[in-house]
């Protein structure tokens, strides 16, 4: 029995069931079970539609063929046959371009007109009228080809009259040799007869090849066209394979002036292609001889009008990968000549070699003369020994942290000091013993960081400048040994909050600086009594390097800086436009490597700088070299510094500071950390180190199978070192 509503729809009738209890949450379908879509009646007295089924592993194989549909058509084997697809293509497309240009050159008067084109724009008006009179040549020829064409047929009509008879005549005289020796009249048609036969049997061959031929001939021309567009690479790079784009066809290939010159045309430059374009000689006469150049080649390159040296420069690196060099190995400078770029481009992979030791190493013979000499610092891009001159001359040497720039100072300094007449006066601001070689080579020596040191370093300066002075008011004619100052890590002093008695600060780059002043003071006058100042800086700006300070220096130098406004401020706004990047050279790889604007080293004609490898001097052959020096010399009482001195601490105090807040530390980082301490622990071994900590009652142990110092028991020995202490005093 069914029940009726109020509005007129039928309820389905009661089952007779027991109540159960009943649930708020919604059910999940049973496993397997379909899931039944809502039915909607059409009408309230309608019967209910039977639910349609939608299977969820129907939905889930319609997914997942629609997954492996896309992963077919993007994946890696189906962009590879899309590249292998699109390359053979072009290959064609490209060669049916190249041989329709070769034909029209050909037929044609075009590429007289692109010489001629190309010869005004270079200036040869000789050659552009030698190229006129060619293509004069050529239209007079075509013009007599075109005209001998209107008498042809009646020339042939002719030719075929008088070869027929002569043939016909030729054959019946054969015919009646034949026949007299025979004696058969009939061999008179013999050679007619035969001569028939031949031209049958060829028109049989012609038919029998015929089909196959017209078959093959275009794809044989197909064929053909990839063959020359595979030839002349009318693919682009990202069509080509994996491998090919990753290497590259050419990579660490020979210079030659077709690459040089397809490196320059697709360097985005629209009027350097377009002139490129229109040269007869596919840009062959933008360039000078390709000269072989240390470890690369170097060729000048004359840029069309209408194109800037400067556009040029500022695609450095797309320049370098269109050679298939690195952007490290193309350096581009600017020649005396107008419109002129000179590109040095290195041998592939050759920059990553080192270069061969310091003469001051390999020779110990080798001397110095401040006056005349020049430092043998290291070798340029072409090979060539690079020396510097340092006579009466500041210098100031630039670059990031950990790139060789202290050794690259300490190169010189070492040389100079090899004329014992040189007075030293030093100051290393960081303080780690790169300089302690010349602790008894230096009249004054100081090293360390701190303000205090500063405050030594800007006093040493000052006293230069009293020196200076003294000089200065000396009766005409009076000669001077030379005095060299030198501060390493020169932004220490600068950027130094430090303020004296007076007032002054000590850093700072204003006019009350007292180190900044003294700077200037010797920059001004000090070279004309042979006073000179030699400084190193780590990152130069504004604040670390003023204006005034680096525009005083006769040598600039740089290692690799992170920006160009930092190689603008090291060298100077000349040498960067003239080719100069310091900030393009590779930080970690390119250690040593500094770019040189200035006088003092010979720089190619007509650039503001040069690129040199110095020649790396490490300690122990530093130590070498100042000992030599040291012999060549009276013996030098070195004022060191006094900055910081305090009663000597005791090690196992010194060892609980390195530790710090570290519950252990293995021994070669306590060894490490007290070398940075105090420099009387650099001498220290593991053996020194485990005598004291067994002494104090703190020794050593193991700890996942490396040797450690414990912090807790290096502050129990102190603690109980304290206890006895007391004790005694108490008794």
């Amino acid at each position: 029995m069914t029940d009726v509503s109020v509005n007129g729809t039928v309820r389905p009738p009661k089952l007779a069931t027991r109540p159960g209890p009943v649930s708020l949450a919604k059910k999940p379908p049973a496993v397997g079970a379909e899931t039944l879509a809502p039915v909607v009646p059409l009408h309230p007295h309608a019967p209910a539609a039977a639910p349609v089924a939608v299977g969820p592993r129907k939905k889930r194989r319609v997914l997942k063929a629609g997954r492996a549909l896309r992963k077919a058509v993007t994946g890696e084997h189906a962009r590879t046959a899309g590249r292998l697809a699109v390359r053979h293509s072009l290959y064609i497309a490209g060669g049916t371009r190249v041989v329709a240009r070769r034909a029209w050159s050909a037929r044609t008067a075009a590429r007289y007109e692109r010489m001629m084109q190309a010869a005004e724009a270079a200036g040869l008006h000789d050659v552009a009228r030698e190229w006129e009179e060619r293509g004069r040549a050529f239209r007079a020829a075509r013009h007599q080809r075109r005209m001998d064409l209107l008498t042809a047929p009646q020339k042939i009509a002719r030719g075929a009259v008088a070869g027929a008879a002569t043939g016909g005549g030729v054959l019946l005289a054969l015919g009646g040799a034949l026949a007299w020796s025979t004696g058969s009249w009939a061999d008179v048609l013999t050679p007619t007869i035969g001569l028939i036969e031949g031209i049958r049997w060829a028109a049989d061959f012609i038919r029998m090849v015929w089909g196959p031929a017209t078959t093959a001939a275009p794809w044989l021309a197909v064929a053909g066209l990839w063959a020359v567009g595979r030839h002349a690479q009318t693919a682009p790079t990202w069509a080509m394979p994996a491998a090919q784009r990753a290497v590259g066809t050419d990579a660490g290939a020979p210079i030659t002036p077709s690459i040089v010159v397809t490196a320059l045309r697709d360097l985005g430059i629209a009027p350097l292609r377009t002139a490129i374009k229109r040269m007869g000689d596919a840009g062959a006469q933008m360039l000078g001889p390709i000269v072989i150049a240390g470890c690369g080649v170097e060729v000048d390159v004359t840029l069309p009008s209408g194109v800037s040296t400067d556009e040029v420069q500022k695609r450095r690196k797309k320049l370098a990968e269109n050679l298939s060099r690195h952007e490290h190995e193309v350096f581009i400078t600017i020649p005396p000549a107008a419109r002129t770029v000179r590109l040095w481009i290195a041998d592939s992979g050759a920059l990553d070699e080192p270069i061969g030791p310091s003469p001051l190493v390999t020779d110990p013979d080798t001397g110095a003369d401040y006056k005349s000499g020049r430092a043998p610092w290291g070798q340029d891009l072409r090979g060539d020994a690079a020396a510097i001159s340092l006579f009466q001359r500041h210098l100031l040497i630039t670059g990031l942290s950990n790139q060789g720039k202290t050794a690259s100072l300490r190169a010189l300094a070492l040389w100079l000091a090899l004329d014992p007449t040189v007075e030293f006066r030093l100051a290393d601001l960081k303080g780690i013993g790169d300089w302690g070689m010349f602790d008894g080579l230096a009249t004054v020596l100081i090293e360390g960081p701190t303000d205090e040191h500063v405050i030594e370093a800007t006093e040493m300066v000052e006293g230069l400048v009293a020196e200076m002075e003294r000089r200065l008011l000396a009766p005409r004619g009076t000669v001077f040994p030379p005095l060299v100052g030198i501060v390493d890590e020169a932004q220490v002093a600068f950027m130094c909050p430090a303020v004296g008695k007076d007032k002054r600060p000590y850093g700072g780059t204003k006019a009350t600086s007292r180190y900044f002043n003294a700077v200037r003071k010797i920059h001004n006058q000090g070279r004309a009594v042979s006073v000179t100042l030699w400084q190193g800086t780590q990152d130069p700006t504004n604040d670390n390097l003023p204006k005034l300070v680096r525009e005083g220096a006769h040598i600039r130098a740089s290692l690799v800086l992170g920006t160009e406004s930092q190689g603008r401020m090291a060298l100077g706004d000349k040498a960067i436009d003239g080719g100069a990047a310091p900030h393009l050279l590779r930080q970690g790889l390119d250690k040593g490597t500094v770019v040189v604007a200035g006088d003092g080293i010979k720089v190619p004609a007509g650039q503001s700088s040069i690129t040199v490898r110095t020649h790396y001097v490490d300690d122990a052959a530093a130590n070498e070299i100042a000992e030599r020096a040291k012999a060549l010399r009276t013996e030098v009482t070195t004022r060191t510094s006094t900055a910081g001195t305090a009663p000597e601490s005791d090690p196992l105090d010194d060892i609980a500071g390195v530790l710090g807040d570290s519950p252990r530390l293995r021994t070669q980082e306590v060894l490490q950390r007290l070398a940075e301490r105090d420099s009387r622990y650099r001498e220290w071994t593991f053996s020194e180190l485990s005598a004291v900590l067994d002494a104090a009652g703190a020794p050593t142990y193991k700890s996942d199978g490396r040797v450690v110092v414990s912090r807790d028991r290096v502050r129990t020995a102190l603690e109980n070192r304290r206890e006895n202490a007391s004790d005694n005093d108490s008794e």
